[in-house]
């Protein structure tokens, strides 16, 4: 959240220096979030968490699981929500991925899991991790699919701002129980609570693209029968290139460019998607792209005007 100034236009100033899990006073966004907890509340959602994350201004608020457009429907209607109560306390709220440089982005870390009449069909306590084998078949579609579904998780080029090593967001495709460098993580509830943690998608997606391509890659994995990777329990920030090569640990795109190149070569999200939204949202994206790649950056005339 970021101040406004006296038109009502946000600033780059940021309304506290808090860190995670902070309280007031240090926290003085906590006044606008409880605000945003409350009106939420009386809309009928159930508010799980909300507290203040890592770098400053940045908070955090979880509501409760639903059917998959259901969500879709609150994650809008929570963004809404959100930046008009911010308002009203004088601040802007963004959902951009990285505002500012050299502080943690942020990012909308998606739980799915699959039910069926007798319950939550990721949870099998037979097995050691307590995960079924449709879970672990869902998990490797995830991680299969997973450079062809960041251009729609991860739709602007702010996006790839945020997909650097050192500020907690994935870069690298694997997956681990406990380990928060990977792609994806298990959270540890078990029993209805079984899920997997997709933690590359960021809020600037639009959710019912997102949660449709996260979707078809893990019951891709089903129908193939896949079989996942050893989970990587290494911080793989600090594996040498080679290391994760030889682990088979790929990157995720590093541009929107690359995530175009890669989603339109995945046969499956194309045809989940359908023609009419793939074309379009190719044809909306390579504008973005040619319109940052050709812009004259102030980091270009600060590096190269008196040297070149």
């Amino acid at each position: 959240m970021f101040k406004n100034d006296e038109k009502g236009e946000p600033t780059l100033e940021l309304n506290d220096k808090g860190g995670y899990f902070d309280l007031a006073p240090t926290d003085l966004g906590e006044n606008c979030r409880r605000d945003i907890v409350l009106e939420l509340e009386d809309m009928g959602f159930e508010i799980e968490a909300s507290h203040h994350e890592v770098a400053p201004g940045q908070h955090e608020i979880d509501f409760k699981y639903a059917d998959a457009v259901t969500t879709c429907d609150n994650i809008q209607t929570f963004k809404l929500v959100v930046k008009t109560i911010a308002r009203k306390h004088g601040l802007h709220a963004t959902f951009m991925p990285k505002p500012l440089f050299g502080v943690n982005g942020s990012g909308m870390h998606l739980n799915m899991s699959l039910f069926n009449k007798e319950g939550n069909v990721f949870y099998d306590q037979k097995t050691e991790s307590q995960l079924s084998k449709t879970a672990m078949q869902f998990l490797s579609g995830v991680l299969d699919h997973a450079e062809g579904f960041t251009a729609i998780t991860n739709p602007i080029v702010n996006s790839y701002k945020r997909l650097v090593p050192g500020y907690e967001a994935p870069v690298y495709i694997a997956w681990s129980m406990r380990n928060r460098s990977p792609l994806v993580r298990i959270p540890s509830s078990r029993g209805i609570s079984t899920r997997i943690e997709v933690r590359s998608p960021d809020p600037s997606a639009n959710p019912y693209l997102a949660m449709a391509v996260m979707l078809a890659s893990g019951l891709d994995g089903i129908k193939r029968k896949m079989t996942p990777p050893e989970a990587t329990d290494r911080n793989i920030y600090v594996m040498s290139k080679e290391e994760r090569l030889e682990e088979g640990i790929k990157d995720l795109p590093a541009t929107l460019k690359e995530a175009l190149d890669s989603l339109v070569k995945d046969d499956v999200l194309v045809k989940a998607l359908g023609e009419h939204a793939i074309e379009h949202f190719i044809e909306a994206k390579e504008i973005e792209w040619d319109m940052f790649r050709t812009q004259v950056h102030p980091w270009e005339r600060e590096q190269f005007m008196q040297n070149y």
